[in-house]
């Protein structure tokens, strides 16, 4: 990409985010995900490192919030509240440390790691030890007061308690009795309370709410205080926001504790970026297990005299970073779409994408099902859409950013002839569990899938042999797609039967092939003669015959013929 259309992508880029920024801080609402927002972010972020000259002060990397809605009094924090940068790979995190290890030579760094919870950033005051404000993060800057909602928070004291050891007791006594102390925390709503939430909500008619955190932002942000206690929100301490004679970023989770305060007892010091990336690791397994939402750790220098050297840049402090969890979503390019045939002649367009992580996997193709469902979503090829992969199922495209278009978007068409053998293609009439295409639905027998006619195709009968001896089917150990094409390359198998001709001789002089090997493909595929009925069913491939099917046939057989 030139600096040209850097430029115009930038524009694009800011735009599409300051629009969802805006739905979700000022109006509480949203249209994608938080994953997918911060990939739209990471991608500027790229973008501008690329191009420096191209920041400009209004660019959604450089400010930290929305604005403060205009329901609640305003107020000033007297010390900024801070937004974070993202990390989204152990080798960014091994770059912020190289970064910032060179503006402070010499010194040792070490790190405390927190679970960085999905909520609502809060700022809580204590005058004499005494509850008197609480306000959102707003724009960094000027907040809302919230205070009586907050006040409805249980985790929430209305007066500090100073459980501190004897050493510090004084010191921090005298700072509560007679002084202000502000901490910073997250207002967050657990996956129980949300669930149940959800449910009363759907018994009453009411909407549904969106996600955890997004219903913890509204509810904070209610005008009646009885709606506030009815969502039962929680809250966490992360931070101090005043001088107890902290000196680490440690002793602040220890200080707010002693304090009465709920801090994160999951949170570990680690000595190295080693550990962090170790404790990184683990929670992104475990995550689910977690009562509340978590996107990710914060991390944070924990030597607070070497805060002030680090400095800011941009939107947040160099000491902190955020080290992000792979998410299920993420936005990307669609290069092309390309149709393939699969072994019962359907035709189905692929969506090939400019490389992206989700999940923690490289992704760059995305299924697209039918011509029904790319009319669905608008897509044309060149557009930017959001990908999601959950567990080991094969992406999806769930959304396209129709306005990052620059104009050089084509439409995509189903092929009149098949892309393999240039046969026609057709639309068949509907059978038993076909389904109509919505276009159709007054021409009664119209399918939703489009078929290559000719069932002599050559990427029809590959796909056929790749299914029948896969693990489902006939489940032939050693006879994968690779082995399969050797075999067709070289005229060895044209049908399933072929495979049960083949000979060691046959195998042994083959690429992929010794003596042994070739001995013990002719072995498995002996062997899988002898397999359940339900799985040689299945193995033929039949029209709308799936394992499920098979097993019903099955069992349908042998009541039926005894056997």
């Amino acid at each position: 990409m030139n600096k040209n259309e850097a430029t115009k992508r930038i524009a694009k880029l800011r735009k599409e985010i300051d629009h969802h920024r805006y739905l979700y801080h000022v109006l509480d609402k949203i249209e994608i995900s938080d994953a997918a927002l911060d990939s739209l972010k990471h991608e500027l972020e790229e973008l501008e490192q690329k191009y420096p000259d191209l920041i400009t002060l209004d660019s959604p990397t450089q400010r930290v919030g929305g604005k403060a809605l205009g329901k609640f009094k305003k107020v000033r924090h007297s010390v900024p509240m801070v937004s974070l940068h993202d990390a989204f790979s152990e080798q960014e995190m091994r770059d912020w440390e190289e970064r910032i290890q060179k503006l402070v030579p010499g010194k040792k760094l070490d790190y405390y790691a927190e679970l960085k919870m999905d909520g609502l950033a809060v700022s809580l005051i204590y005058k004499n030890g005494i509850f008197v404000r609480g306000a959102t993060r707003g724009d960094g800057k000027i907040g809302e007061d919230v205070t009586n909602n907050l006040k409805t928070i249980e985790a929430i004291p209305l007066r500090l308690s100073v459980g501190v050891p004897a050493a510090a007791r004084k010191h921090i006594k005298d700072r509560v009795e007679g002084g202000t102390i502000e901490v910073r925390g997250e207002a967050v709503m657990t996956k129980k309370i949300f669930e149940e939430l959800n449910k009363k909500y759907q018994k009453q008619g009411k909407p549904l709410l969106a996600n955890p955190r997004n219903a913890a932002a509204g509810s904070i942000r209610q005008l009646d205080p009885k709606i506030t206690a009815e969502r039962k929100l929680d809250c966490y301490i992360y931070g101090l926001a005043s001088d107890l004679g902290q000196k680490t970023h440690e002793k602040e989770h220890s200080i707010a504790k002693a304090l009465g305060f709920k801090t994160i007892k999951y949170n570990k010091y680690c000595k190295n970026l080693e550990e962090v990336v170790e404790f990184h690791n683990y929670w992104a397994k475990h995550k689910d297990k977690l009562p509340y939402h978590c996107d990710g750790v914060v991390v944070t220098v924990n030597n607070l005299s070497l805060h002030e050297k680090l400095g800011v840049v941009g939107k947040g402090p160099r000491y902190i970073m955020a080290y992000k969890f792979a998410g299920e979503e993420a936005t990307t390019i669609v290069e092309d779409i390309v149709v393939q045939v699969g072994r019962t002649g359907v035709l189905t367009p692929v969506a090939h994408l400019k490389p992206v992580s989700v999940s923690g996997v490289t992704i760059s193709r995305a299924t697209l099902h039918n011509e029904e469902e790319i009319k669905r979503l608008g897509l044309k090829i060149g557009d930017t859409v959001i990908v999601r992969r959950a567990g080991e199922v094969i992406p999806d495209i769930i959304k396209v950013l129709s306005k990052l278009r620059t104009g050089k978007e084509k439409n995509f068409h189903m092929p009149k002839k098949c892309p393999i053998c240039e046969s026609d293609v057709e639309r068949k009439e509907i059978g038993a569990g076909m389904r109509p295409a919505s276009a159709e639905k007054g021409k009664k027998g119209v399918s939703v899938a489009y078929y290559c006619v000719n069932k002599n195709c050559f990427a029809q009968n590959r796909r056929r042999l790749i299914h029948f001896a896969s693990k489902s089917a006939m489940d032939i150990v050693g006879l994968g797609p690779k082995i399969v094409d050797l075999l067709i390359k070289k005229g060895l198998v044209n049908s399933p039967a072929d495979f049960y001709e083949l000979k060691e001789g046959d195998l042994a002089p083959l690429e992929r092939f010794a003596e042994k090997s070739a001995a013990n493909l002719v072995e498995a595929i002996r062997k899988s003669k002898k397999i359940p009925l339900a799985k040689f069913i299945y193995a033929l491939g039949i029209l709308h015959v799936g394992e499920e099917t098979a097993e019903l046939l099955a069992k349908e057989f042998a009541e039926k013929y005894k056997v």
